[in-house]
């Protein structure tokens, strides 16, 4: 992605951490970081790899490791949507076409005006609710295709 990303903006979250080499930092501060851009923009990483004195692939390393972390834009909300055992027993592949089919970005993927990101993952831990996607921090069960259009639509 081409967007320039304001580093100024980490200069708070510096501050607060005044140690150096300290490998402890890094998910805290990745997390700040993502928080602030929604994802971890290369540039920051870099700056953050500078300035606390730890090695950028050990940032790296930390970043792709935890799901929880986004190396690239996500969209405003973050879909995700289980096709664990009892998910896909329960008509998950349907929905999951639904989902891509209204989307129109494929399996994990953005949507192009940044709206929704869709994330297929192996367990919410709602079983009872199958199938299920979660949205932000909102569960949605019992899905049909249906179901699917009238959620997407709420947002």
């Amino acid at each position: 992605m081409g967007t320039r990303v304001d580093l100024g903006k980490l200069e708070d979250i510096f501050s607060k951490h005044p140690e150096r080499n300290n490998t402890n930092l890094v998910i805290p501060v990745l997390q700040e970081i993502q928080q602030i851009y929604g994802y971890l923009p290369a540039e920051a990483l870099k700056k953050m790899s500078r300035h606390f004195n730890i090695p950028l692939s050990h940032i790296y390393g930390v970043a792709t490791f935890y799901a929880q972390f986004s190396l690239e834009p996500r969209g405003k909300n973050l879909i995700k949507l289980c096709q664990g055992t009892a998910c896909h027993i329960r008509g998950g592949k349907e929905v999951l076409k639904a989902v891509e089919n209204l989307l129109g970005n494929g399996h994990k993927g953005t949507t192009s005006d940044f709206k929704f990101s869709l994330e297929v993952v192996r367990c919410l831990g709602t079983c009872f609710l199958a199938p299920v996607m979660m949205i932000n921090r909102n569960y949605y069960g019992k899905l049909t295709p249906e179901k699917v259009r009238q959620i997407l639509k709420s947002y």
